[in-house]
């Protein structure tokens, strides 16, 4: 008579134990507020790079329709200073070292250089690379699940501003993407990738230098 082996389960008791903690704790996370998210993401986050793209949407006989792409790149460090980079369709550039904020124009060969200031107030701007006293010139609130992401909607406090409201959408922690909604019912749509968190950054990362033979606007 052949005697059959018999299965030993009890090995497999400290993995199930695993599995269900994790099972308890997995929801916990995936439903973190896209508020508490955020507010994490800035108390956390001294500085971070990417890459972006940038979508108008405007309304037209009824329906949305998306026009104008931008694509490039960006890269901050709290508070006020920013490399944020226009690749295509053109190259522009807007760069910040916390006192001022030049644009350059690379067809032009034009640079604009503004004090700073308070400019980032209430911009969207403020959102990514301003202090983390956000709640001074935003109304914060949760604004439920789209596309996969949590939703946070920022409405600036200040009346001299052209955006009535700011969606951020938020997944694991990281803004992925941000809709811009203008007085004028105008709509831009802002998708991050490749977010990193606190990268190694030099001293003199964000010490702007007028490219050569470029015309400077002092405004």
């Amino acid at each position: 008579m052949t005697q059959k082996r018999s299965v030993r389960f009890p090995r497999l008791l400290p993995a199930m134990r695993a599995l269900a903690v994790l099972a308890m704790v997995l929801p916990v996370v995936a439903s973190a507020s896209a508020l508490d998210q955020f507010k994490s993401f800035v108390k956390s986050t001294k500085s971070a790079k990417g890459e972006f793209t940038q979508r108008q949407v405007k309304m037209m006989d009824g329906s949305a329709k998306v026009s104008n792409e931008s694509t490039g790149t960006f890269m901050f460090a709290r508070p006020g200073k920013f490399i944020w980079t226009y690749q295509k369709p053109y190259e522009q550039l807007l760069q910040a070292d916390g006192e001022k904020l030049y644009i350059y124009d690379k067809d032009l060969n034009q640079v604009t250089v503004r004090q700073l200031g308070n400019a980032l107030g209430s911009s969207p701007a403020a959102i990514l690379f301003g202090s983390n006293d956000l709640e001074k010139n935003f109304t914060l609130k949760d604004a439920g699940t789209k596309d996969g992401l949590e939703w946070l909607e920022a409405t600036p406090k200040s009346k001299d501003t052209t955006f009535d409201r700011i969606g951020i959408g938020l997944k694991d922690g990281v803004p992925l993407a941000m809709e811009l909604r203008d007085s004028f019912g105008q709509v831009s749509l802002l998708s991050f990738k490749k977010f990193e968190k606190n990268p190694a950054m030099a001293a003199d990362q964000f010490r702007f230098a007028v490219p050569k033979g470029a015309d400077v606007f002092q405004q």
